[in-house]
Protein backbone atom coordinates (compact mmCIF):
# COMPACT_ATOMS: atom_id res chain seq x y z
CA UNK A 1 0.00 0.00 0.00
CA UNK A 2 1.06 3.34 -1.00
CA UNK A 3 1.45 6.36 1.98
CA UNK A 4 -2.17 6.78 3.55
CA UNK A 5 -3.33 10.13 5.17
CA UNK A 6 -5.99 9.80 8.12
CA UNK A 7 -8.11 12.19 9.22
CA UNK A 8 -10.13 11.91 12.63
CA UNK A 9 -12.76 14.83 12.68
CA UNK A 10 -13.73 16.73 15.94
CA UNK A 11 -17.24 18.28 15.04
CA UNK A 12 -20.83 19.51 16.71
CA UNK A 13 -23.75 18.12 15.01
CA UNK A 14 -27.59 18.46 15.36
CA UNK A 15 -31.15 17.21 14.57
CA UNK A 16 -30.75 19.53 11.19
CA UNK A 17 -29.80 16.64 8.55
CA UNK A 18 -29.54 19.61 5.94
CA UNK A 19 -26.95 22.01 8.49
CA UNK A 20 -25.25 18.25 9.07
CA UNK A 21 -24.86 17.86 5.49
CA UNK A 22 -23.54 21.35 4.98
CA UNK A 23 -20.87 20.35 7.68
CA UNK A 24 -19.35 17.29 6.56
CA UNK A 25 -19.42 19.21 3.01
CA UNK A 26 -16.93 21.67 4.56
CA UNK A 27 -14.66 18.80 6.52
CA UNK A 28 -14.56 16.94 3.67
CA UNK A 29 -13.25 19.57 1.32
CA UNK A 30 -10.38 20.88 3.85
CA UNK A 31 -9.80 16.95 4.57
CA UNK A 32 -9.09 16.85 0.82
CA UNK A 33 -7.17 19.57 0.50
CA UNK A 34 -5.14 18.97 3.44
CA UNK A 35 -4.26 15.37 1.33
CA UNK A 36 -6.55 12.99 3.24
CA UNK A 37 -8.04 9.34 1.85
CA UNK A 38 -9.57 8.34 4.87
CA UNK A 39 -11.93 10.56 6.62
CA UNK A 40 -13.50 9.19 10.25
CA UNK A 41 -16.33 11.63 11.45
CA UNK A 42 -18.50 11.45 14.28
CA UNK A 43 -20.72 8.95 15.65
CA UNK A 44 -24.48 10.64 14.50
CA UNK A 45 -22.78 13.23 12.74
CA UNK A 46 -26.54 12.53 10.37
CA UNK A 47 -29.26 13.85 12.50
CA UNK A 48 -27.32 14.42 16.13
CA UNK A 49 -27.34 12.35 18.93
CA UNK A 50 -29.36 11.35 22.15
CA UNK A 51 -30.00 14.61 24.33
CA UNK A 52 -29.65 12.51 27.61
CA UNK A 53 -28.11 8.88 28.25
CA UNK A 54 -30.56 8.85 31.31
CA UNK A 55 -34.22 8.94 32.28
CA UNK A 56 -35.51 12.06 31.00
CA UNK A 57 -37.91 12.39 28.02
CA UNK A 58 -36.33 13.77 24.70
CA UNK A 59 -36.86 13.22 21.25
CA UNK A 60 -34.72 10.00 19.47
CA UNK A 61 -32.43 10.61 16.23
CA UNK A 62 -34.26 10.68 12.72
CA UNK A 63 -34.37 7.24 11.78
CA UNK A 64 -32.43 6.74 8.28
CA UNK A 65 -31.94 4.26 5.59
CA UNK A 66 -28.65 2.83 4.71
CA UNK A 67 -29.29 3.14 0.89
CA UNK A 68 -31.18 6.33 1.57
CA UNK A 69 -30.84 10.11 -0.08
CA UNK A 70 -28.83 10.95 2.56
CA UNK A 71 -26.07 8.58 2.69
CA UNK A 72 -25.98 8.80 -0.95
CA UNK A 73 -25.12 12.64 -0.71
CA UNK A 74 -22.39 11.67 1.64
CA UNK A 75 -21.47 8.65 -0.90
CA UNK A 76 -21.29 11.55 -3.48
CA UNK A 77 -19.60 14.39 -1.33
CA UNK A 78 -16.65 11.48 -0.30
CA UNK A 79 -15.77 10.82 -4.45
CA UNK A 80 -12.52 9.47 -4.08
CA UNK A 81 -12.45 9.37 -0.93
CA UNK A 82 -12.64 7.00 2.27
CA UNK A 83 -15.69 8.47 4.80
CA UNK A 84 -16.93 6.81 8.10
CA UNK A 85 -20.16 8.85 9.27
CA UNK A 86 -22.21 7.91 11.90
CA UNK A 87 -26.63 7.75 11.60
CA UNK A 88 -29.20 6.27 13.16
CA UNK A 89 -30.30 3.68 10.80
CA UNK A 90 -34.27 2.71 10.20
CA UNK A 91 -34.02 -0.84 10.96
CA UNK A 92 -38.04 -1.66 9.70
CA UNK A 93 -40.91 -2.37 11.82
CA UNK A 94 -40.11 0.68 14.84
CA UNK A 95 -36.58 -0.60 15.18
CA UNK A 96 -33.54 1.58 15.25
CA UNK A 97 -29.74 1.03 15.17
CA UNK A 98 -27.08 3.49 16.35
CA UNK A 99 -24.91 3.16 12.63
CA UNK A 100 -22.10 3.79 11.15
CA UNK A 101 -21.69 4.07 7.67
CA UNK A 102 -18.55 3.57 5.55
CA UNK A 103 -18.90 5.22 1.79
CA UNK A 104 -16.79 6.30 -0.90
CA UNK A 105 -17.94 7.41 -4.30
CA UNK A 106 -18.60 4.00 -5.32
CA UNK A 107 -21.31 3.76 -2.85
CA UNK A 108 -21.94 1.96 0.69
CA UNK A 109 -18.11 0.01 1.60
CA UNK A 110 -18.80 -1.45 4.92
CA UNK A 111 -21.60 -0.90 8.17
CA UNK A 112 -21.68 -1.24 11.79
CA UNK A 113 -24.69 -1.19 13.80
CA UNK A 114 -23.51 -0.41 18.09
CA UNK A 115 -23.21 -3.53 20.23
CA UNK A 116 -22.57 -1.72 23.21
CA UNK A 117 -24.97 0.38 24.06
CA UNK A 118 -24.79 2.76 27.62
CA UNK A 119 -27.15 3.85 30.44
CA UNK A 120 -30.05 4.66 28.95
CA UNK A 121 -29.78 4.49 24.92
CA UNK A 122 -31.49 1.08 24.35
CA UNK A 123 -34.78 3.42 24.80
CA UNK A 124 -33.79 4.41 21.28
CA UNK A 125 -31.86 2.20 19.46
CA UNK A 126 -31.49 -1.58 19.23
CA UNK A 127 -28.27 -3.53 19.64
CA UNK A 128 -26.41 -4.79 16.55
CA UNK A 129 -25.14 -8.46 16.14
CA UNK A 130 -22.17 -9.00 14.51
CA UNK A 131 -18.23 -7.30 14.54
CA UNK A 132 -16.71 -7.37 10.91
CA UNK A 133 -13.91 -5.98 8.96
CA UNK A 134 -14.58 -4.90 5.71
CA UNK A 135 -12.40 -4.36 2.21
CA UNK A 136 -11.96 -0.52 0.77
CA UNK A 137 -9.72 1.61 -1.39
CA UNK A 138 -7.31 2.37 1.33
CA UNK A 139 -7.01 -1.00 3.34
CA UNK A 140 -9.23 -3.57 5.33
CA UNK A 141 -11.35 -1.07 7.84
CA UNK A 142 -12.98 -2.35 11.29
CA UNK A 143 -15.44 0.24 13.12
CA UNK A 144 -16.93 0.79 16.21
CA UNK A 145 -18.77 3.15 18.30
CA UNK A 146 -18.27 5.57 20.94
CA UNK A 147 -18.85 3.17 24.08
CA UNK A 148 -17.53 -0.09 21.70
CA UNK A 149 -14.43 0.55 22.00
CA UNK A 150 -14.42 0.31 26.05
CA UNK A 151 -14.64 -3.49 25.10
CA UNK A 152 -10.95 -5.32 24.11
CA UNK A 153 -12.81 -8.07 22.85
CA UNK A 154 -14.89 -5.87 19.86
CA UNK A 155 -10.92 -4.45 19.14
CA UNK A 156 -9.71 -7.80 19.04
CA UNK A 157 -12.58 -9.43 16.88
CA UNK A 158 -12.03 -6.84 14.42
CA UNK A 159 -8.21 -7.36 13.79
CA UNK A 160 -8.51 -10.87 13.81
CA UNK A 161 -11.24 -10.06 10.90
CA UNK A 162 -7.70 -8.50 9.71
CA UNK A 163 -8.10 -4.98 10.07
CA UNK A 164 -5.49 -2.92 9.59
CA UNK A 165 -6.94 0.94 11.12
CA UNK A 166 -9.85 0.96 13.08
CA UNK A 167 -12.24 4.11 13.06
CA UNK A 168 -13.84 4.60 16.00
CA UNK A 169 -17.05 7.08 15.96
CA UNK A 170 -18.23 8.98 19.29
CA UNK A 171 -20.53 10.96 20.71
CA UNK A 172 -18.49 10.91 23.85
CA UNK A 173 -19.27 13.11 26.47
CA UNK A 174 -17.69 14.58 29.65
CA UNK A 175 -18.71 13.27 33.51
CA UNK A 176 -22.29 14.06 34.67
CA UNK A 177 -21.81 13.61 37.88
CA UNK A 178 -18.61 14.81 38.88
CA UNK A 179 -17.55 17.03 36.00
CA UNK A 180 -13.76 18.71 35.80
CA UNK A 181 -13.55 22.64 34.91
CA UNK A 182 -11.16 21.60 32.27
CA UNK A 183 -12.77 19.67 29.63
CA UNK A 184 -8.57 17.89 29.14
CA UNK A 185 -8.85 17.32 32.58
CA UNK A 186 -12.68 15.32 32.90
CA UNK A 187 -12.15 11.61 33.50
CA UNK A 188 -14.46 10.78 30.29
CA UNK A 189 -11.37 12.76 28.59
CA UNK A 190 -8.73 10.18 30.06
CA UNK A 191 -10.95 7.32 29.46
CA UNK A 192 -11.49 7.64 25.75
CA UNK A 193 -7.82 8.44 25.21
CA UNK A 194 -6.89 5.60 27.30
CA UNK A 195 -8.71 3.12 25.39
CA UNK A 196 -8.06 4.85 21.57
CA UNK A 197 -4.36 4.23 22.62
CA UNK A 198 -4.65 0.53 24.55
CA UNK A 199 -6.74 -0.82 21.37
CA UNK A 200 -4.21 0.54 19.05
CA UNK A 201 -1.21 -0.79 21.08
CA UNK A 202 -2.97 -4.59 21.99
CA UNK A 203 -3.99 -5.28 18.63
CA UNK A 204 -0.79 -3.36 16.97
CA UNK A 205 -2.79 -1.46 14.71
CA UNK A 206 -3.99 1.96 13.46
CA UNK A 207 -6.38 3.49 15.45
CA UNK A 208 -8.52 6.98 14.00
CA UNK A 209 -10.89 8.34 16.53
CA UNK A 210 -13.51 10.64 15.88
CA UNK A 211 -15.94 12.69 18.66
CA UNK A 212 -18.54 14.89 18.68
CA UNK A 213 -18.14 18.63 20.23
CA UNK A 214 -20.06 21.36 21.94
CA UNK A 215 -23.26 20.81 23.67
CA UNK A 216 -26.62 19.01 23.05
CA UNK A 217 -29.17 18.63 25.22
CA UNK A 218 -28.32 17.43 28.47
CA UNK A 219 -24.64 16.20 27.55
CA UNK A 220 -21.45 18.18 26.98
CA UNK A 221 -18.82 16.03 24.37
CA UNK A 222 -15.37 16.36 25.37
CA UNK A 223 -13.79 16.27 21.33
CA UNK A 224 -10.49 14.87 21.29
CA UNK A 225 -10.15 13.34 18.00
CA UNK A 226 -7.11 11.42 17.51
CA UNK A 227 -5.08 9.27 15.02
CA UNK A 228 -2.80 6.85 17.72
CA UNK A 229 0.06 4.54 15.82
CA UNK A 230 0.07 0.61 16.52
CA UNK A 231 2.43 1.05 19.38
CA UNK A 232 -0.26 3.26 20.82
CA UNK A 233 1.29 6.64 20.81
CA UNK A 234 -0.71 9.59 19.76
CA UNK A 235 0.45 10.79 16.18
CA UNK A 236 -1.91 13.21 15.93
CA UNK A 237 -4.65 14.86 18.21
CA UNK A 238 -7.37 17.68 18.51
CA UNK A 239 -8.47 20.22 21.31
CA UNK A 240 -11.75 20.19 22.86
CA UNK A 241 -12.88 22.32 19.98
CA UNK A 242 -13.94 21.66 16.67
CA UNK A 243 -10.99 20.43 14.72
CA UNK A 244 -9.24 17.38 12.11
CA UNK A 245 -6.41 15.23 13.44
CA UNK A 246 -4.05 14.42 10.51
CA UNK A 247 -1.64 12.09 10.36
CA UNK A 248 0.31 9.63 7.25
CA UNK A 249 0.70 6.12 7.65
CA UNK A 250 2.61 3.55 5.09
CA UNK A 251 0.15 1.38 6.64
CA UNK A 252 1.56 -2.14 5.70
CA UNK A 253 5.18 -1.03 7.24
CA UNK A 254 3.50 0.57 9.93
CA UNK A 255 1.89 -2.49 11.18
CA UNK A 256 5.12 -4.85 9.88
CA UNK A 257 7.15 -2.87 12.73
CA UNK A 258 4.67 -3.27 14.98
CA UNK A 259 4.50 -6.65 15.25
CA UNK A 260 8.72 -7.26 14.72
CA UNK A 261 9.11 -7.24 18.46
CA UNK A 262 6.18 -7.44 20.99
CA UNK A 263 3.06 -7.67 19.73
CA UNK A 264 -0.22 -9.03 21.56
CA UNK A 265 -1.65 -10.04 18.50
CA UNK A 266 1.23 -11.80 16.96
CA UNK A 267 1.45 -13.37 20.33
CA UNK A 268 -1.67 -14.66 21.59
CA UNK A 269 -2.54 -18.06 23.31
CA UNK A 270 -6.29 -18.49 22.56
CA UNK A 271 -5.52 -22.48 23.72
CA UNK A 272 -5.61 -20.50 27.04
CA UNK A 273 -8.20 -18.33 27.03
CA UNK A 274 -11.55 -18.86 28.79
CA UNK A 275 -15.10 -18.03 26.64
CA UNK A 276 -16.21 -14.66 27.52
CA UNK A 277 -18.60 -14.69 29.80
CA UNK A 278 -19.81 -11.47 32.10
CA UNK A 279 -18.86 -11.75 35.77
CA UNK A 280 -22.03 -9.57 36.49
CA UNK A 281 -25.37 -10.68 35.85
Amino acid sequence: MTELCIAAVAAPFSRDIEACLGTIERILDDARARGAGLVVLPEAALGGYVESLHGEDCDPPPPLDADGPELLRVAEMAGDLVVCVGFCEDGGDGIRHNAAACVSGDGLLGLHRKVHLPLREDRFTTPGEHLCAFDTPVGRIGMLICYDKAFPEAARSLALDGAQVLAFLSAWPCSATNAAPRLQDDRQWRRAELWDRSRAAENSLIVASANQTGTFGSLRFVGGARIVEPGGDIAAQTGTEPGIALARFDVDAALERARRALSPIRDLRPDLYRPAAPLLA
